[in-house]
Protein backbone atom coordinates (compact mmCIF):
# COMPACT_ATOMS: atom_id res chain seq x y z
CA UNK A 1 0.00 0.00 0.00
CA UNK A 2 1.30 3.40 -0.50
CA UNK A 3 2.03 5.56 2.05
CA UNK A 4 -0.11 8.50 1.55
CA UNK A 5 -3.11 5.44 1.98
CA UNK A 6 -1.93 4.00 4.78
CA UNK A 7 -4.30 4.49 7.80
CA UNK A 8 -2.56 6.74 9.96
CA UNK A 9 -2.09 5.06 13.36
CA UNK A 10 -1.52 8.14 15.44
CA UNK A 11 -5.11 9.17 15.19
CA UNK A 12 -7.00 5.87 14.87
CA UNK A 13 -10.29 7.45 17.37
CA UNK A 14 -10.00 11.32 15.77
CA UNK A 15 -13.78 10.87 14.55
CA UNK A 16 -14.05 10.61 18.84
CA UNK A 17 -11.73 13.59 19.83
CA UNK A 18 -13.06 16.88 21.36
CA UNK A 19 -12.98 19.63 18.61
CA UNK A 20 -9.71 21.60 20.32
CA UNK A 21 -8.26 18.29 20.40
CA UNK A 22 -9.49 17.56 16.76
CA UNK A 23 -8.31 20.96 15.35
CA UNK A 24 -4.80 20.89 17.08
CA UNK A 25 -4.39 17.21 15.60
CA UNK A 26 -4.95 18.79 12.22
CA UNK A 27 -2.46 21.80 12.72
CA UNK A 28 0.22 19.63 14.26
CA UNK A 29 0.08 17.16 11.44
CA UNK A 30 1.20 20.19 8.98
CA UNK A 31 4.76 20.33 10.40
CA UNK A 32 5.30 16.81 8.75
CA UNK A 33 5.18 18.46 5.48
CA UNK A 34 7.92 21.16 5.88
CA UNK A 35 10.08 18.09 7.00
CA UNK A 36 9.46 16.54 3.79
CA UNK A 37 10.17 19.48 1.85
CA UNK A 38 13.45 20.07 3.79
CA UNK A 39 14.25 16.65 2.92
CA UNK A 40 13.82 17.30 -0.28
CA UNK A 41 16.18 20.63 -0.53
CA UNK A 42 19.06 19.37 -2.40
CA UNK A 43 16.58 17.90 -5.22
CA UNK A 44 14.75 21.62 -5.23
CA UNK A 45 17.66 23.27 -5.50
CA UNK A 46 19.07 20.83 -8.71
CA UNK A 47 15.74 21.40 -10.22
CA UNK A 48 15.72 25.11 -9.88
CA UNK A 49 19.80 24.79 -11.17
CA UNK A 50 18.84 22.25 -14.43
CA UNK A 51 15.77 25.07 -15.07
CA UNK A 52 17.23 28.31 -15.22
CA UNK A 53 19.41 28.09 -18.31
CA UNK A 54 16.29 26.72 -20.37
CA UNK A 55 13.88 29.66 -18.38
CA UNK A 56 17.09 31.76 -19.60
CA UNK A 57 16.63 30.87 -23.04
CA UNK A 58 13.03 31.34 -23.39
CA UNK A 59 11.36 28.49 -22.45
CA UNK A 60 8.56 27.62 -20.40
CA UNK A 61 7.49 26.93 -17.35
CA UNK A 62 4.63 24.25 -17.09
CA UNK A 63 2.85 22.73 -14.83
CA UNK A 64 0.17 19.61 -14.81
CA UNK A 65 -1.57 17.39 -12.29
CA UNK A 66 -4.80 16.21 -11.56
CA UNK A 67 -7.21 16.82 -8.69
CA UNK A 68 -5.30 18.70 -6.00
CA UNK A 69 -1.73 18.51 -7.20
CA UNK A 70 -3.07 19.50 -10.87
CA UNK A 71 -4.73 22.72 -8.74
CA UNK A 72 -2.24 24.04 -6.76
CA UNK A 73 0.28 23.93 -10.21
CA UNK A 74 -2.31 26.12 -11.65
CA UNK A 75 -2.30 28.07 -9.03
CA UNK A 76 1.22 28.82 -8.95
CA UNK A 77 1.14 29.84 -12.58
CA UNK A 78 -1.08 32.22 -12.17
CA UNK A 79 0.72 34.03 -9.41
CA UNK A 80 3.69 34.69 -11.18
CA UNK A 81 2.13 37.32 -13.62
CA UNK A 82 1.53 39.79 -10.40
CA UNK A 83 4.32 38.73 -8.47
CA UNK A 84 6.93 38.94 -11.00
CA UNK A 85 5.54 40.03 -14.04
CA UNK A 86 6.16 36.97 -15.69
CA UNK A 87 3.93 36.48 -18.85
CA UNK A 88 0.90 34.53 -18.74
CA UNK A 89 2.51 32.45 -21.94
CA UNK A 90 5.13 31.53 -19.97
CA UNK A 91 3.48 30.05 -17.00
CA UNK A 92 1.01 27.71 -17.97
CA UNK A 93 -0.81 24.98 -16.25
CA UNK A 94 -2.45 22.01 -17.80
CA UNK A 95 -5.46 19.95 -15.20
CA UNK A 96 -6.61 16.58 -15.73
CA UNK A 97 -10.38 17.08 -17.07
CA UNK A 98 -9.46 20.83 -18.26
CA UNK A 99 -11.60 24.11 -16.96
CA UNK A 100 -14.14 21.95 -15.22
CA UNK A 101 -11.59 20.41 -13.19
CA UNK A 102 -10.90 23.50 -11.24
CA UNK A 103 -14.61 23.17 -9.43
CA UNK A 104 -15.32 19.71 -9.78
CA UNK A 105 -14.17 16.34 -10.31
CA UNK A 106 -14.26 14.89 -13.96
CA UNK A 107 -14.84 11.33 -14.16
CA UNK A 108 -12.16 9.17 -15.51
CA UNK A 109 -10.10 11.96 -16.37
CA UNK A 110 -7.14 11.25 -14.05
CA UNK A 111 -7.20 8.32 -15.34
CA UNK A 112 -6.07 8.62 -19.16
CA UNK A 113 -2.24 8.49 -20.19
CA UNK A 114 -3.84 9.50 -23.02
CA UNK A 115 -5.42 12.66 -22.37
CA UNK A 116 -2.06 13.52 -19.80
CA UNK A 117 0.35 13.37 -23.42
CA UNK A 118 -2.26 15.43 -25.68
CA UNK A 119 -2.30 18.19 -23.13
CA UNK A 120 1.71 18.19 -23.29
CA UNK A 121 1.34 17.77 -27.17
CA UNK A 122 -1.34 20.68 -27.35
CA UNK A 123 1.67 23.10 -25.80
CA UNK A 124 3.95 22.21 -28.14
CA UNK A 125 6.39 21.50 -26.03
CA UNK A 126 10.04 21.67 -26.77
CA UNK A 127 13.53 21.65 -25.30
CA UNK A 128 13.86 24.56 -23.62
CA UNK A 129 10.35 24.27 -21.52
CA UNK A 130 10.37 22.78 -17.93
CA UNK A 131 7.69 20.77 -17.01
CA UNK A 132 6.91 20.24 -13.73
CA UNK A 133 4.57 17.14 -13.24
CA UNK A 134 2.73 16.59 -9.57
CA UNK A 135 1.15 13.77 -8.00
CA UNK A 136 0.71 12.68 -4.54
CA UNK A 137 0.01 9.22 -5.12
CA UNK A 138 3.02 8.82 -7.99
CA UNK A 139 1.08 6.80 -9.78
CA UNK A 140 -1.84 9.00 -11.64
CA UNK A 141 -2.17 7.63 -15.42
CA UNK A 142 -2.52 11.51 -16.49
CA UNK A 143 0.72 12.37 -14.76
CA UNK A 144 2.49 9.66 -16.45
CA UNK A 145 1.48 10.41 -19.92
CA UNK A 146 2.22 14.09 -19.45
CA UNK A 147 5.46 13.26 -18.15
CA UNK A 148 6.62 10.76 -20.79
CA UNK A 149 5.27 13.10 -23.63
CA UNK A 150 7.08 16.33 -21.94
CA UNK A 151 10.47 14.21 -21.84
CA UNK A 152 10.00 12.83 -25.24
CA UNK A 153 10.01 16.19 -26.58
CA UNK A 154 12.52 17.27 -24.73
CA UNK A 155 11.70 19.24 -22.24
CA UNK A 156 13.28 19.48 -19.03
CA UNK A 157 10.93 17.60 -16.66
CA UNK A 158 10.49 17.28 -13.07
CA UNK A 159 8.44 14.97 -11.03
CA UNK A 160 6.85 15.63 -7.66
CA UNK A 161 5.25 12.85 -5.45
CA UNK A 162 4.60 11.93 -2.14
CA UNK A 163 5.75 8.65 -2.50
CA UNK A 164 8.59 7.15 -2.49
CA UNK A 165 10.08 4.84 -5.82
CA UNK A 166 7.09 6.63 -7.20
CA UNK A 167 6.71 6.16 -11.37
CA UNK A 168 6.15 9.82 -11.76
CA UNK A 169 9.56 10.82 -10.24
CA UNK A 170 11.48 7.66 -11.68
CA UNK A 171 10.29 8.75 -15.31
CA UNK A 172 11.41 12.51 -14.50
CA UNK A 173 14.90 13.82 -15.06
CA UNK A 174 14.76 14.80 -12.11
CA UNK A 175 12.78 13.53 -9.11
CA UNK A 176 10.96 15.26 -5.80
CA UNK A 177 10.04 13.31 -3.38
CA UNK A 178 8.27 14.86 -0.45
CA UNK A 179 7.70 11.90 1.76
CA UNK A 180 4.53 13.17 3.90
CA UNK A 181 3.63 9.66 5.01
CA UNK A 182 0.28 9.04 5.60
CA UNK A 183 -2.48 11.37 6.58
CA UNK A 184 -4.61 12.11 9.66
CA UNK A 185 -7.48 11.33 7.71
CA UNK A 186 -6.25 8.05 5.30
CA UNK A 187 -5.84 9.26 2.04
CA UNK A 188 -7.02 12.70 1.93
CA UNK A 189 -4.06 14.05 -0.08
CA UNK A 190 -4.99 17.28 0.10
CA UNK A 191 -4.16 17.77 3.48
CA UNK A 192 -0.27 17.81 4.37
CA UNK A 193 0.59 15.71 1.39
CA UNK A 194 -0.74 19.09 -0.54
CA UNK A 195 0.75 21.32 1.66
CA UNK A 196 4.29 19.73 0.90
CA UNK A 197 3.43 20.63 -2.70
CA UNK A 198 2.35 24.33 -2.03
CA UNK A 199 5.80 24.72 -0.24
CA UNK A 200 7.55 23.07 -3.28
CA UNK A 201 5.99 25.11 -5.67
CA UNK A 202 6.32 28.24 -4.10
CA UNK A 203 10.00 27.21 -3.50
CA UNK A 204 11.10 26.57 -6.63
CA UNK A 205 8.86 29.35 -8.50
CA UNK A 206 10.21 31.57 -6.55
CA UNK A 207 14.01 30.73 -6.04
CA UNK A 208 13.91 30.81 -9.78
CA UNK A 209 12.69 34.58 -10.21
CA UNK A 210 14.99 34.96 -7.90
CA UNK A 211 17.72 34.39 -9.96
CA UNK A 212 15.95 35.97 -13.16
CA UNK A 213 16.66 39.20 -11.28
CA UNK A 214 13.31 39.84 -10.07
CA UNK A 215 14.17 40.91 -6.61
CA UNK A 216 16.65 43.44 -5.27
CA UNK A 217 17.64 42.49 -1.77
CA UNK A 218 14.54 40.26 -0.37
CA UNK A 219 11.78 43.35 -2.11
CA UNK A 220 9.56 42.32 -5.09
CA UNK A 221 11.04 44.77 -7.42
CA UNK A 222 9.31 43.30 -10.84
CA UNK A 223 5.71 43.53 -9.12
CA UNK A 224 3.10 44.26 -11.64
CA UNK A 225 0.94 46.94 -10.01
CA UNK A 226 -2.42 45.89 -11.61
CA UNK A 227 -4.49 47.21 -8.70
CA UNK A 228 -4.48 50.32 -5.94
CA UNK A 229 -3.16 47.97 -3.36
CA UNK A 230 -0.47 47.15 -5.57
CA UNK A 231 0.53 50.27 -7.08
CA UNK A 232 0.95 51.77 -3.45
CA UNK A 233 3.15 48.72 -2.70
CA UNK A 234 5.77 49.95 -5.82
CA UNK A 235 6.00 53.56 -4.32
CA UNK A 236 6.73 51.80 -0.68
CA UNK A 237 9.35 49.68 -2.11
CA UNK A 238 10.80 52.36 -3.94
CA UNK A 239 10.70 54.37 -0.57
CA UNK A 240 12.35 51.18 1.49
CA UNK A 241 15.40 50.28 -1.94
CA UNK A 242 16.37 54.16 -1.65
CA UNK A 243 15.49 56.28 0.87
CA UNK A 244 14.10 58.52 -1.01
CA UNK A 245 10.53 60.37 0.14
CA UNK A 246 6.97 59.47 -1.60
CA UNK A 247 6.82 62.17 -3.20
CA UNK A 248 9.91 61.36 -5.35
CA UNK A 249 8.90 57.81 -5.53
CA UNK A 250 5.67 58.41 -7.04
CA UNK A 251 6.85 61.24 -9.58
CA UNK A 252 9.65 58.74 -10.93
CA UNK A 253 7.46 56.01 -10.94
CA UNK A 254 4.88 57.61 -12.37
CA UNK A 255 7.66 58.36 -15.49
CA UNK A 256 8.05 54.95 -15.71
CA UNK A 257 4.79 53.04 -15.56
CA UNK A 258 5.31 52.40 -12.13
CA UNK A 259 8.52 49.81 -12.81
CA UNK A 260 10.40 49.48 -9.38
CA UNK A 261 13.47 48.58 -11.17
CA UNK A 262 13.71 51.37 -13.29
CA UNK A 263 12.56 53.81 -10.39
CA UNK A 264 15.57 52.45 -7.93
CA UNK A 265 18.47 53.08 -10.38
CA UNK A 266 17.23 56.31 -12.18
CA UNK A 267 16.73 57.57 -8.26
CA UNK A 268 19.86 55.83 -7.12
CA UNK A 269 22.31 57.07 -9.69
CA UNK A 270 20.33 60.41 -10.28
CA UNK A 271 19.95 59.23 -13.99
CA UNK A 272 16.77 59.92 -16.20
CA UNK A 273 14.23 57.14 -16.62
CA UNK A 274 15.31 56.41 -19.67
CA UNK A 275 18.97 56.28 -19.03
CA UNK A 276 18.26 53.40 -16.28
CA UNK A 277 16.11 51.64 -18.88
CA UNK A 278 19.29 51.17 -20.54
CA UNK A 279 21.38 50.01 -18.17
CA UNK A 280 19.15 47.77 -16.75
CA UNK A 281 18.97 46.22 -20.35
CA UNK A 282 22.52 46.33 -20.54
CA UNK A 283 22.74 44.16 -17.04
CA UNK A 284 19.99 41.47 -18.06
CA UNK A 285 17.43 43.20 -15.75
CA UNK A 286 19.86 43.41 -12.62
CA UNK A 287 19.53 46.12 -10.42
CA UNK A 288 22.41 45.59 -8.94
CA UNK A 289 24.04 45.48 -11.68
CA UNK A 290 22.44 48.39 -13.69
CA UNK A 291 23.54 50.54 -10.54
CA UNK A 292 27.70 49.67 -11.23
CA UNK A 293 29.48 52.46 -12.94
Amino acid sequence: MLKTETPCEAHPELDQYPLIELVNAFIDDQVNAVAAVRAASNDIARAVEAALPRIEAGGRIIYAGAGTSGRLGLLDSVELYPTFSWPHDRAIAVLAGGAEALYKAVEGAEDSRELGANDIAALNVATNDVVLVLAASGTTPYALGAINEARQRGALTIGISNNPGAPVTAAAEIGITLDTGSEIISGSTRLKAGTAQKITLNTFSSALMVKLNKVYGNLMVDVKPTNRKLIARTVRLTMLATGCDEALATQTLEACGYHVKTALVAIKKQVSVAEATTRLVRANGSVHDAMLG
